[in-house]
């Protein structure tokens, strides 16, 4: 960690102590203090998590019995915020109550203060940080085109007369739209629920091909067992997607935790364990993804803290 990093971390430790202590002696006036989404999970107990179901290995669905729970790369990562706000709110122990959210709603969620933490796969841009915040890089993906094997379509060149599908509510469909007007190419776009039917819609021949995020198109492929291997990824990147986790805008005190967590996971290693237990190792259907970091997301761990 960076000097820097260290007397910030240093910092935020301290004040996280002084403020914990200062709750212990005299709740009620602490709370008066706390600002923002600390100070919310003072007063009610607990931090609501937008999560989506089928982000694979972001944010998913796993099914235990006849119930399903969300799990996930961020969703992990997310848990570790939630501890850190308690420890901040002097409510350890916050209660974690999960919240499905759409691509398409997720943002508005956010804003109006229905979720509080948002943990999913989403894209964090100059645009969308005009309305809501975002936490430091959690992965960098890039958008590109699902097909079925023997669809002949070996390029977005390809996709003339065409029908593509892209999720609602996802920047991946602008992307698109800009290649292929840049490129003259006639398409049809289609747009889709959530990914998972988004999906749906290559397998039973609604669409040609699926616009999104690659990893977020290894996920589903390996989501689908056997039947994925029906299935391609092509090469070309359409455009640069950066995922972090959002929350409102202009809350200070929250957005500085959130930093504080990422410098803590990084320098601990944290972060590199949970990455290899959603990208290297198995999912819980037995499958691996096998996406090994990449040099630009190494980068920007290291930045916060990672030791190799």
């Amino acid at each position: 960690m960076s000097v820097a990093g260290t007397r910030a971390s240093a910092w935020f430790g301290a004040g996280l102590i002084a403020l914990v202590t200062s709750m212990a002696a005299t709740p009620v006036q602490a709370v008066e203090v706390l600002t923002g989404t600390i100070r919310k999970a003072a007063e009610t107990g607990e931090v609501v998590i937008g999560v989506r179901a089928s982000s694979v290995p972001f944010s998913f669905q796993e099914k235990v019995g006849q119930s399903e729970h969300p799990i996930g790369y961020a969703v992990d990562i997310c848990q570790e915020i939630v501890d850190d706000i308690g420890k901040a709110s002097g409510r350890e122990g916050l209660k974690i109550r999960y919240e499905p959210v759409t691509s398409e709603s997720r943002i508005p969620a956010v804003t109006s203060g229905k979720v509080d933490l948002e943990c999913g796969s989403t894209t964090t841009n100059a645009e969308r940080r005009k309305s809501v915040g975002f936490s430091p890089v959690t992965f960098i993906s890039a958008t590109k085109l699902l097909v079925k094997r023997d669809s002949g379509i070996a390029s977005y060149r390809d996709l003339g007369g065409k029908k593509v599908v892209v999720t609602a509510g996802t920047t991946n469909e602008a992307a698109l739209r800009d290649l292929l007007a840049k490129s003259k190419i006639q398409t049809e776009i289609l747009i889709g629920r959530d990914h998972a039917d988004s999906f749906a819609m290559v397998k039973d021949g609604r669409a040609d091909a699926f616009a999104t995020d690659d990893v977020l198109l290894y996920g589903l492929k390996a989501a689908a067992g056997a039947d994925g291997a029906n299935y391609t990824v092509l090469p070309e990147k359409i455009s640069f997607e950066p995922y972090a986790i959002m929350f409102r805008k202009d809350d200070p005190a929250l957005a500085a935790l959130v930093t504080g967590t990422f410098e803590r996971l990084a320098d601990t290693r944290e972060l590199r364990w949970t990455y290899e237990k959603w990208f290297i190792k198995r999912l819980p259907n037995g499958e691996r993804l096998d996406i090994p970091m990449s040099e630009e997301l190494r980068t920007a761990f290291t930045v916060m803290g990672l030791r190799d």
